[in-house]
C-alpha cells in the first residue's frame, strides 16, 4: 500500500509559518471556580482576569464545553453549600446576618407560600365513646 503523504508545511520565505492572531490568555481554572463558588458576577470575574465576556465565553466553552452561564450556576452550589454552613453558625449569634443571607442568597422568604394557606390539610378525629352504666 502507499503510505499518505504529509501535506507541505505552510511557509513564508523560507521560514515556517506562524498560526495567527493572539496567544490564549491563561485563565487560572482553580481560581475561577473559586471565583464562581463566592458567587461573584460575570463582570467581576472578567475584571479579575482582566478579560472581556466574550473571551470569558470562550474559555468557558473551551475549558468546559458549556457557556459561562451554565457552568456559572454548577460551581456557584460550592459557594451556596458553604454559605448555607456558616450561616446556620453565624445564626447562633446574629440572627438578622442570617437572615439576609437566606433571603439573598438561599431563596428563602418571610412570606407564606399561597398554597399553603389556600390548601389545608384536612384533619380527622375520632372519638370512641363506651357506656359506663353497663360495668360490673
Amino acid at each position: 500500500m502507499a503510505q499518505k503523504k504529509e501535506p507541505p508545511e505552510k511557509t513564508v520565505g523560507s521560514k515556517p509559518k506562524n498560526k495567527m492572531g493572539r496567544p490564549l490568555k491563561e485563565i487560572d481554572q482553580k481560581s475561577f471556580e473559586d471565583l464562581c463558588g463566592i458567587q461573584c458576577t460575570r463582570r467581576e470575574v472578567c475584571q479579575f482576569f482582566d478579560i472581556s465576556n466574550e473571551l470569558l465565553n470562550r474559555w468557558c466553552k473551551r475549558t468546559y464545553n458549556m457557556t459561562f452561564a451554565s457552568i456559572f450556576s454548577i460551581k456557584r452550589g460550592a459557594g451556596t453549600i458553604s454559605l448555607r454552613r456558616t450561616g446556620f453558625q453565624l445564626a447562633e449569634s446574629n440572627g438578622s446576618v442570617y437572615i439576609f443571607l437566606a433571603k439573598n442568597y438561599l431563596g428563602m422568604s418571610d412570606k407564606p407560600n399561597e398554597e399553603e394557606l389556600t390548601d389545608p390539610t384536612p384533619v380527622t378525629i375520632t372519638i370512641q365513646v363506651e357506656d359506663a352504666s353497663n360495668k360490673d
